[in-house]
């Protein structure tokens, strides 16, 4: 027996904002760390934290059955597999437990999901927590998704899908005051740098980086932010590529993962420096938010988790 695909723990990346990069993520999950003979894929996290885009990415071209883009698939293909020929069935199937519950009782989405693993089947399944109890095993490959982006292969030995479950439901708030504050400070550059600059990832933050040093007043676009935060703004879904601050509009390709006002977001800071990262050759202004401690900040231990 070849068991070296055993040998991964678990591996963490940073939950990036936007679509396009949470898709490429997914691309490239499947590609470290799924196996070709994988049957049960479970997938972690709350609603808005990526998790479909996450799949997208892992498995180009999957038919997703839960709420895409107004459009349910009806009924659940999954549910018909035993009447299905296994020639012409689908070889991977998709179910969100949290949105099929409203249609179809959890043991029957159980013994559907056996069913299609027994038959040499990979299934895809979203809130996977929620059907754990009802299952005779685990996932092949667990992925829970929050503030980072957890990948691991459990074994009888764990981790159960609820552990990670409530690791990144603790942690998912994080992303979402990072990303609204992040769209805050980006109304303030929108003006003269609009298109000049890339997102990037730091934990339990934002990063903007530049090609040339800018001319920005960091104390003056934090002041703004701050005064916004305190201001206590709705933040709404438009579409897919917008939020509304109130009765603006702000451009945006993850507008689902965000706070619900401003004043949800937790010790916004911006550091008081720009930073030359001579890897990209770019300068970057980095956002912060979450409660800091008493502790002098070390700028070489900001993706250090128990910060």
């Amino acid at each position: 027996m070849n068991i070296s695909h055993y040998r991964l723990i678990y591996a963490a990346y940073f939950a990036p904002r936007g679509v396009v990069r949470m898709a490429d993520l997914g691309s490239q999950i499947a590609q470290r760390h799924l196996n070709p003979f994988d049957k049960l894929i479970g997938v972690v996290g709350e609603a808005g934290s990526g998790k479909s885009m996450i799949v997208k990415g892992m498995f180009p071209g999957l038919e997703m059955t839960n709420d895409d883009n107004g459009v349910n698939v009806r009924p659940l293909p999954l549910l018909d597999i035993e009447e299905e020929s296994i020639f012409y069935s689908p070889h991977t199937y998709h179910v969100d437990i949290r949105f099929e519950m409203a249609f179809t009782q959890i043991f029957a989405l159980a013994q559907a999901i056996m069913a299609a693993v027994n038959k040499g089947k990979r299934v895809v399944v979203e809130h996977f927590e929620l059907v754990r109890p009802y299952l005779s095993r685990n996932a092949d490959l667990l992925i829970g998704v929050g503030e980072e982006i957890i990948v691991t292969r459990p074994n009888i030995f764990g981790p159960e899908p609820q552990e990670l479950a409530d690791t990144v439901f603790k942690s998912i708030k994080y992303r979402k005051m990072a990303h609204t504050a992040e769209d805050l400070t980006e109304r303030q550059l929108f003006e003269k740098y609009r298109d000049k600059y890339v997102h990037g990832d730091v934990h339990r933050g934002f990063i903007l980086h530049f090609p040339e040093k800018p001319d920005l007043d960091i104390q003056k676009i934090e002041q703004y932010v701050k005064t916004r935060i305190a201001d206590n703004i709705p933040v709404s879904f438009k579409d897919e590529t917008h939020i509304m601050f109130g009765e603006k509009v702000h451009f945006c390709t993850g507008p689902r993962t965000h706070v619900k006002n401003t004043g949800e977001i937790e010790g916004f800071r911006l550091l008081p420096d720009y930073f030359y990262d001579p890897i990209t050759q770019s300068y970057m202004l980095v956002g912060r938010v979450g409660v800091e401690n008493d502790k002098p900040l070390d700028y070489s231990r900001l993706n250090t988790f128990e910060l």
